[in-house]
Parts: structure tokens; C-alpha cells; sequence
């Protein structure tokens, strides 16, 4: 049974804090190519960024499946071992949906570090037909696998909401 870590930011050091500002920033950065606000960022324990992406899987030319956290666990697994992978991070502007929870399990990534929750992000999107958000937290979906992974978030959810803004409407 996977062992799943629930912290809302306590023991987050200095380098998680400005990995997952990193992947806001980021998000703000989808949002001004004309994206989905989304992105996620894979690092190793020394903070070395292995893989990074914003969102595409907005229509008409995105792929429902392109989550920023998919594509970006992916981009790692082909880049680091799965012994490798296990002591990465993924931080994430938004928490994994289950598709991009089952990403990080099977590639083997460690840990996640989200900043915005599932149900706050339902407030911001509501029922936007480009996001039909799952009521189905990341954790819930580790909990059912057989590696740890350890989750903490939702962690700086005003910051990373900011994009969001206007968005969806």
C-alpha cells in the first residue's frame, strides 16, 4: 500500500518553495501562449530541472491528454531510470487529476508538490467544458498503488489561482 505524506507546506524548504513559484510562473506563461493555465516541472533532490511543460491540451490543435504534469513526468522518464526518478520531485501548479497521478506513479517519481488544490481549482473553472475537473484527489489515487509517493499541497493556492483569473469565464 502506498504511504502518502499529507503536509500543507510544513518542512518545505527554500528550494521547493521557488521549484513550485517556478512552475506558476510557468503557468502564467501557458496562459499568455494561449494554453490552459497549467504547468509542472520534474527536479531532482538537488533541484536540477529535468523536465518541464505547460499545458496542452487545449483545443483545437491540443491533445485532451497533454497535461502539463503528464508531458512532463514523461519527458523525464525518457531522460532518468526509474531508480533515478524515485528520489525526483514533480511541483505542479495545480493538483495532479488522476490521469497525471497515474503519470507520476508509473514513471516512478517520488514525490509531488502541488499548489492548487483540486477543489479550489473547481471553484475557479466551474463547469468549463475544458475542464471537468474530477472531484478525485491526487492522494486517493496514490493510496491505491503499491510505491510511495509522497504528497504535499496544497501549498501558495493564492499564487498560483492568479492565472487562472478571468480565464475560465
Amino acid at each position: 500500500m502506498t504511504r502518502i505524506t499529507e503536509l500543507s507546506g510544513a518542512g518545505l524548504s527554500p528550494l521547493d518553495l521557488a521549484l513550485l513559484r517556478r512552475s506558476i510562473a510557468l503557468s502564467d506563461e501557458s496562459r499568455a501562449r494561449g494554453r490552459h493555465p497549467f504547468a509542472a516541472l520534474v527536479a531532482d533532490a538537488a533541484g536540477h530541472i529535468i523536465a518541464s511543460a505547460g499545458n496542452n491540451s487545449m483545443p483545437p490543435e491540443g491533445d485532451p491528454t497533454q497535461h502539463a504534469e503528464l508531458v512532463a513526468a514523461a519527458q523525464a522518464a525518457r531522460v532518468l531510470p526509474p531508480e533515478q526518478l524515485a528520489g525526483c520531485t514533480l511541483y505542479t501548479s495545480a493538483e495532479p487529476c488522476c490521469m497525471c497521478a497515474g503519470a507520476v506513479y508509473w514513471t516512478g517519481i517520488g514525490r509531488v508538490v502541488y499548489a492548487l488544490s483540486e477543489h479550489k481549482l473547481l471553484g475557479l473553472t466551474g463547469d468549463h467544458p475544458e475542464n471537468p475537473t474530477f472531484s478525485l484527489p491526487c492522494r486517493e489515487v496514490f493510496a491505491r498503488g503499491q510505491r510511495k509517493v509522497e504528497v504535499v499541497g496544497p501549498v501558495l493556492e493564492d499564487e498560483a489561482a492568479a492565472p487562472h483569473a478571468g480565464f475560465w469565464q
